[in-house]
């Protein structure tokens, strides 16, 4: 199974059950880097890397570029000042957009799964990655469906080997039409700096609202 990287730290802006709007943004306390911004969680359980626990059951799969489906509809929209972004490190079956070429950037992948597993307990480790992130600190997370498909998002911010960043993470595992009924892992990372995370709000708010996984 190709690696699911969670592509870094996590954002403020939760798009919560079908019917909900989105939560105002919080981008209070994701800049400092002391003690105090240690990773918070609610469960006493150890992280497991989505990755790690796919292989562990035995799901395998490969990536598809969004475009490429014929059973779901899985997209973002590019803000006004926003252009594809490229990178030799990055699948070409990759949506990357970025703003400048620089931060913010926002990446969507796509993995066609196979195997048998159960959605809702993948999605109970949607959000680990996020927790063995260096200084992680969890502004807040959610469990509820996306598009009526299972999802976890996580938002936070913690420490690369750089300056403090400030993200937004969605995963969803949606299930395509019948009678294939294909199911796939979608993921949404939008990462900025934490110190313009308040900035470049409209814009990642604007992808978050845009955001779409829907069958055919």
């Amino acid at each position: 199974m190709r690696r699911l990287a969670v592509a870094g730290a996590i954002i403020a802006l939760a798009v919560s059950a079908v019917g909900c709007g989105p939560k105002s943004p919080d981008y209070t306390s994701v800049w400092t880097t002391s003690s105090a911004t240690a990773t918070t969680t609610t469960t006493t359980d150890k992280p497991v890397p989505l990755s790690q626990y796919l292989d562990s059951i035995g799901v395998t799969g490969h990536q598809v570029a969004p475009s490429a489906l014929k059973d779901l509809t899985v997209s973002i929209p590019t803000p006004a000042g926003w252009s594809s972004s490229t990178n030799p490190n990055i699948t070409p079956e990759t949506v990357m957009i970025s703003k400048g070429g620089k931060y913010p950037t926002a990446r969507l992948v796509v993995f066609e799964l196979h195997g048998p597993f159960d959605p809702a307990q993948v999605i109970k480790h949607g959000n680990d990655d996020a927790q063995l992130f260096e200084n992680f600190h969890q502004l807040d997370a959610s469990a509820a469906p996306f598009n009526g498909f299972p999802s976890s998002m996580t938002q936070g911010s913690y420490d690369p080997n750089g300056p403090r960043l400030h993200s937004w993470n969605r995963i969803v595992t949606p299930t395509g039409k019948p009678p294939a009924d294909q199911r796939y892992l979608v993921q949404l990372t939008i990462t900025s700096l934490a110190d313009q995370a308040v900035t470049q709000s409209t814009d990642i708010e604007g992808i978050i609202r845009g955001f779409v996984v829907a069958a055919k």
